[in-house]
Protein backbone atom coordinates (compact mmCIF):
# COMPACT_ATOMS: atom_id res chain seq x y z
CA UNK A 1 0.00 0.00 0.00
CA UNK A 2 3.29 2.61 1.13
CA UNK A 3 4.63 2.01 -2.51
CA UNK A 4 1.44 3.04 -4.24
CA UNK A 5 0.97 5.82 -2.38
CA UNK A 6 4.75 6.81 -2.34
CA UNK A 7 4.38 6.22 -6.70
CA UNK A 8 0.94 7.75 -7.02
CA UNK A 9 2.29 11.08 -5.06
CA UNK A 10 5.89 11.34 -6.97
CA UNK A 11 3.71 11.20 -10.50
CA UNK A 12 1.55 13.47 -9.38
CA UNK A 13 4.42 15.78 -7.92
CA UNK A 14 5.97 15.15 -12.03
CA UNK A 15 3.07 15.86 -13.41
CA UNK A 16 2.68 19.03 -12.00
CA UNK A 17 5.89 19.97 -13.00
CA UNK A 18 5.24 18.66 -16.41
CA UNK A 19 2.44 20.19 -17.15
CA UNK A 20 3.73 23.61 -16.09
CA UNK A 21 7.14 22.97 -18.45
CA UNK A 22 4.60 22.18 -21.34
CA UNK A 23 2.51 25.47 -20.84
CA UNK A 24 5.89 27.48 -20.49
CA UNK A 25 7.51 25.80 -23.45
CA UNK A 26 4.51 25.34 -25.98
CA UNK A 27 2.58 28.83 -26.91
CA UNK A 28 -0.71 26.79 -28.28
CA UNK A 29 -1.28 24.87 -24.66
CA UNK A 30 -2.51 27.04 -21.91
CA UNK A 31 -1.58 25.56 -18.39
CA UNK A 32 -1.92 28.06 -15.39
CA UNK A 33 -0.54 26.90 -12.01
CA UNK A 34 -3.89 25.91 -10.33
CA UNK A 35 -4.77 24.19 -13.72
CA UNK A 36 -1.52 22.34 -13.66
CA UNK A 37 -2.60 20.87 -10.20
CA UNK A 38 -6.20 19.80 -11.13
CA UNK A 39 -4.77 18.48 -14.19
CA UNK A 40 -1.89 16.81 -12.35
CA UNK A 41 -4.39 14.75 -10.84
CA UNK A 42 -6.45 13.23 -13.77
CA UNK A 43 -2.89 12.78 -15.46
CA UNK A 44 -2.06 10.52 -12.59
CA UNK A 45 -5.30 8.96 -12.12
CA UNK A 46 -5.32 8.15 -15.77
CA UNK A 47 -1.92 6.80 -15.93
CA UNK A 48 -2.09 4.92 -13.17
CA UNK A 49 -5.79 3.46 -13.76
CA UNK A 50 -6.80 3.98 -17.47
CA UNK A 51 -3.41 3.60 -19.13
CA UNK A 52 -2.80 0.09 -18.30
CA UNK A 53 -6.06 -1.18 -19.57
CA UNK A 54 -5.76 0.71 -22.85
CA UNK A 55 -2.48 -1.23 -23.64
CA UNK A 56 -3.69 -4.59 -22.09
CA UNK A 57 -7.17 -4.37 -25.28
CA UNK A 58 -4.34 -2.54 -27.83
CA UNK A 59 -1.52 -4.87 -27.17
CA UNK A 60 -4.18 -7.69 -27.28
CA UNK A 61 -5.48 -6.61 -30.31
CA UNK A 62 -2.16 -6.32 -32.01
CA UNK A 63 -1.00 -9.41 -30.94
CA UNK A 64 -3.45 -11.40 -32.87
CA UNK A 65 -1.49 -10.11 -35.97
CA UNK A 66 2.45 -9.91 -34.75
CA UNK A 67 3.06 -12.84 -36.33
CA UNK A 68 2.34 -11.18 -39.87
CA UNK A 69 4.85 -8.38 -38.76
CA UNK A 70 8.69 -8.22 -39.10
CA UNK A 71 10.67 -7.26 -35.89
CA UNK A 72 10.89 -3.68 -36.92
CA UNK A 73 7.06 -3.59 -38.09
CA UNK A 74 6.48 -5.16 -34.53
CA UNK A 75 8.44 -2.22 -32.79
CA UNK A 76 6.74 0.54 -34.57
CA UNK A 77 3.39 -1.13 -33.71
CA UNK A 78 4.31 -1.48 -30.16
CA UNK A 79 5.37 2.75 -30.47
CA UNK A 80 2.37 3.22 -31.87
CA UNK A 81 -0.24 1.73 -28.86
CA UNK A 82 1.96 3.45 -26.45
CA UNK A 83 1.19 7.34 -28.50
CA UNK A 84 -2.18 6.30 -29.08
CA UNK A 85 -2.66 5.46 -25.27
CA UNK A 86 -0.85 8.69 -24.52
CA UNK A 87 -2.80 10.98 -27.00
CA UNK A 88 -6.18 9.20 -25.64
CA UNK A 89 -4.71 10.42 -21.75
CA UNK A 90 -3.88 13.82 -22.86
CA UNK A 91 -7.18 14.31 -24.66
CA UNK A 92 -8.89 13.31 -21.35
CA UNK A 93 -6.72 15.48 -19.25
CA UNK A 94 -7.41 18.39 -21.69
CA UNK A 95 -11.13 17.67 -21.83
CA UNK A 96 -11.89 17.55 -18.13
CA UNK A 97 -9.38 20.16 -16.91
CA UNK A 98 -8.43 23.77 -17.33
CA UNK A 99 -5.74 23.01 -19.87
CA UNK A 100 -6.62 24.91 -23.51
CA UNK A 101 -5.03 24.01 -26.49
CA UNK A 102 -5.22 25.31 -30.11
CA UNK A 103 -4.19 23.39 -33.13
CA UNK A 104 -4.12 19.49 -33.88
CA UNK A 105 -0.45 19.21 -34.45
CA UNK A 106 0.91 21.90 -31.61
CA UNK A 107 -2.12 21.21 -29.05
CA UNK A 108 -2.23 17.15 -29.21
CA UNK A 109 0.91 15.67 -30.90
CA UNK A 110 3.32 18.04 -29.37
CA UNK A 111 2.51 17.97 -25.88
CA UNK A 112 1.72 14.07 -26.31
CA UNK A 113 5.17 13.09 -27.62
CA UNK A 114 6.59 15.62 -24.98
CA UNK A 115 4.75 13.12 -22.30
CA UNK A 116 6.57 10.85 -23.47
CA UNK A 117 9.93 11.61 -22.75
CA UNK A 118 8.38 12.67 -19.56
CA UNK A 119 7.61 8.85 -18.94
CA UNK A 120 10.84 7.74 -20.14
CA UNK A 121 12.48 10.09 -17.56
CA UNK A 122 9.75 9.41 -14.82
CA UNK A 123 10.51 5.17 -15.48
CA UNK A 124 14.40 6.49 -14.87
CA UNK A 125 14.09 8.27 -11.79
CA UNK A 126 10.63 6.16 -9.93
CA UNK A 127 13.12 3.56 -8.79
CA UNK A 128 15.39 5.76 -7.24
CA UNK A 129 12.49 8.22 -5.67
CA UNK A 130 11.10 4.55 -4.27
CA UNK A 131 14.37 3.08 -2.81
CA UNK A 132 15.31 6.81 -0.85
CA UNK A 133 11.12 7.34 0.28
CA UNK A 134 11.93 3.61 2.01
CA UNK A 135 14.92 4.61 3.23
CA UNK A 136 13.84 7.11 5.15
CA UNK A 137 9.93 6.03 5.74
CA UNK A 138 12.56 2.86 7.35
CA UNK A 139 14.91 5.35 9.16
CA UNK A 140 12.12 7.17 10.96
CA UNK A 141 10.08 3.66 12.07
CA UNK A 142 13.59 3.13 13.65
CA UNK A 143 13.41 6.22 15.29
CA UNK A 144 9.78 5.43 16.26
CA UNK A 145 10.65 2.30 17.90
CA UNK A 146 13.93 3.15 18.87
CA UNK A 147 12.30 5.54 21.16
CA UNK A 148 9.42 3.35 22.45
CA UNK A 149 12.02 0.55 23.24
CA UNK A 150 13.98 2.60 25.23
CA UNK A 151 11.12 3.48 27.12
CA UNK A 152 10.18 -0.12 27.82
CA UNK A 153 13.92 -1.49 28.56
CA UNK A 154 14.03 1.25 31.55
CA UNK A 155 10.38 0.16 32.52
CA UNK A 156 11.73 -3.61 33.04
CA UNK A 157 15.42 -2.79 34.48
CA UNK A 158 16.79 -6.22 35.57
CA UNK A 159 18.78 -6.59 38.98
CA UNK A 160 22.41 -7.60 38.49
CA UNK A 161 21.49 -11.30 39.37
CA UNK A 162 19.23 -11.48 36.55
CA UNK A 163 22.03 -10.44 34.56
CA UNK A 164 24.27 -12.92 35.43
CA UNK A 165 21.79 -15.78 35.21
CA UNK A 166 20.95 -14.63 31.27
CA UNK A 167 24.59 -14.40 30.59
CA UNK A 168 25.12 -17.86 32.32
CA UNK A 169 22.05 -19.18 29.85
CA UNK A 170 23.25 -17.11 26.70
CA UNK A 171 26.68 -19.52 27.25
CA UNK A 172 24.89 -22.53 28.11
CA UNK A 173 23.50 -21.94 24.58
CA UNK A 174 26.68 -21.25 23.29
CA UNK A 175 28.43 -24.72 24.25
CA UNK A 176 25.53 -26.55 25.88
CA UNK A 177 27.29 -26.68 29.38
CA UNK A 178 26.21 -25.64 32.32
CA UNK A 179 28.33 -23.88 34.33
CA UNK A 180 28.57 -26.75 37.16
CA UNK A 181 29.79 -28.85 34.16
CA UNK A 182 32.06 -26.12 32.82
CA UNK A 183 33.60 -25.88 36.39
CA UNK A 184 34.09 -29.53 36.46
CA UNK A 185 35.40 -29.74 33.05
CA UNK A 186 38.05 -26.54 33.76
CA UNK A 187 39.50 -28.71 37.08
CA UNK A 188 39.84 -32.00 34.77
Amino acid sequence: MRKWIVRALSLYVFDVVVLLLIGVFIPSVSVGLWNSLWAAVVLTLATLLIKPALLRVFRGGAARSASQRTKVGEKLVQYAIVFVVQLIIWVLTVLLTGVHVQGWFWGYVLPTLLLLVAWVIYDLIDDRVEAKTDEIVGSVQARMSGTAGSAASDADAVSPAAADANAAAREEVADGLTPEQRRMLDEL
